[in-house]
Order: C-alpha cells, then structure tokens, then sequence
C-alpha cells in the first residue's frame, strides 16, 4: 500500500514521533493507522528499557495551583542532561503531568502513570513517557510529587527557575506573605516548621556530634552541659522555619515577621531537582557519540 504523505502527518499529530519512525511504522502496519501506533507504542517501550537504568539527575519541578489558591500539585519530572531539561516538548510533558496531580490526585507514581495523559485517553502518563523517552533519546522519569489541599485558609507558591518548587500552607496570610515565606522555604531549606516538627533521628544525630565536640573542649561537666544545651538550640533554629533569620530581613526569624503579619505556617512542601541522587561520572562526547551510531 501507498504511504502518503497525509497518512504520516495524521500519524505524527497522534503520536508526535518523527517523520521517518511514523513512515516506516505505517509502512510495517501496511498502512494501518491503529496498528502502526501499536507498534510505535511496543519500539518506545523497548527503548524505554534500553535507558531505564541510566541515572536522571536533571530536570524540572513545575508546580499547579487552582482558581482558589486552596489546592496545589508540585511535581519533578527527571532528565539525564540539562539540555533535555531547557526542551520545550519535556517541560510540557511535566506540565501536563503536574494539571493531572492536580485534577486526579492520584496515591502514588504507579497509579499516575496509569492514568490518562491528555482529554482522549488515548494513551496513559506511563505511555507518553516511553514515548518521550524514544524521542527524545533520554531516560525519562517521574520522580515525585505532592498534592496539597490548604488546612489553613492560602497556599503560597514559588519557582526558583524550574529547579526548586515551594509551596506553603498559611493561615491569616495575603498574597505577599504567603510569597514572601515560600521564597525564604526556597532559599533556606528549613527542614520543619517549628522545633516540634524536627524528626528525633535527626536531632540524636546532631546531638551525638555535638557531645563529642564538647567533650573535647575540656571544660567543667556543668558547662559542658550548658555549650551542649546551647549549640542545640542553635541547631535547631538554624533547621526550622520559624527559627531562620528571614532572608528579606535577616535581622528578625522568620517566626517574628509571621506573627507581624497575624500569620501561621502550617507546612510546607519543598522540591529541588536531583536533590539527594548521585550522579554518574561519565564522558558526555563518548555518550553522543554512541546515540549517534544508535546504540
């Protein structure tokens, strides 16, 4: 059968692939429109799993929020290489998976990857990213997310570039404090609102340091004490919100300028892209290369 040139367009506009993938798709399926996606479906998947395994550092947090300012989704979409991460068709795919955190509220990654990725249905999230993934030449993952209804009465958010999302749950805030406190969530990393909130392990971990610091200084058992006492208080103001100089006024905490405003933060949410992965050490011209020759 005759491959026309119409047939190729119509198949790019549902796939958005290439145009010799879609042509030699079309020309496998005989010109089958359904079959030919069909298989286009089964040669993304399996370069999906080709590039499964290689690390995705890089990439975009993208953030939603509806008409209310009640509700928010965050998510981080991964990439391997930053290039990736500047292009137009992956920053759209992370934005579309963020309007469906925010739409569907999906449990976890599995169960968002099964749903649909656009209005048709005509494929699901998992199945766009294959395909991006076949695309584009890259590993392509969804690392996280988080959907976020207000217990207060405002959520603030703030996007560092595309690198570093916040979103923050405020009561008796208006738009400038609630922006104010995600800006200063962004440029802090406060691990926890209030000292309340600090996870035990991580203060037994800080105090176990802390001891043996002080058991070097060779003072008294009482003043020992007190430099313990001290330097742990110092810690957790440094990891807390409220306890932080506020970035736009260094001279107040952060917990002083809120309760000016007749503000509380009830919590908050921060991602930074790659945050916590190890890259891999690689030579990137022998990488281009080797996708050049197809392997």
């Amino acid at each position: 059968m005759q491959i026309t040139a119409a047939m190729v367009k119509e198949l790019r506009e549902r796939t958005g692939a290439g145009m010799m993938d879609c042509k030699r798709a079309l020309t496998e399926a005989d010109g089958d429109l359904d079959k030919a996606i069909g298989i286009m479906r089964l040669s993304g998947q399996a370069k999906a799993d080709k590039r499964a395994g290689r690390t995705t550092a890089e990439g975009v947090v993208t953030i939603r929020m509806d008409g209310t300012a009640r509700r928010a989704a965050m998510v981080e979409v991964n990439c391997e290489t930053d290039f990736v991460a500047k292009e137009a068709e992956f920053r759209s795919f992370a934005n579309a998976v963020c309007a469906r955190v925010l739409a569907a509220d999906p449990a976890d990654v599995d169960e968002l990857g099964r749903m649909p990725f656009d209005i048709d249905g005509r494929a699901s999230i998992e199945e766009a990213r294959r395909g991006l993934v076949a695309k584009i030449g890259e590993n392509i993952s969804i690392r996280r997310f988080a959907a976020i209804d207000s217990q207060g009465d405002r959520l603030g958010a703030y996007l560092h570039g595309t690198r570093i999302g916040v979103v923050v749950d405020l009561e008796g805030a208006d738009d400038v404090v609630a922006r104010d406190v995600a800006m200063h969530v962004a440029a802090s990393r406060p691990v926890a609102v209030g000292e309340s909130d600090v996870p035990e392990e991580m203060i037994a971990r800080e105090r176990e340091i802390l001891e043996a610091q002080v058991a070097g200084s060779g003072k008294p058992a009482e003043i020992r004490k007190k430099m313990l006492a001290g330097r742990i208080a110092k810690f957790l103001r440094e990891v807390t919100l409220l306890g932080q100089p506020f970035v736009k006024d260094p001279e107040q905490p952060v917990g002083e300028y809120l309760r000016a405003s007749g503000a509380t933060v009830c919590r908050f949410e921060r991602f930074e892209v790659g945050e916590g992965i190890e890259k891999q050490a690689g030579n990137f011209a022998e990488e281009v290369m080797a996708q050049a020759r197809g392997r």
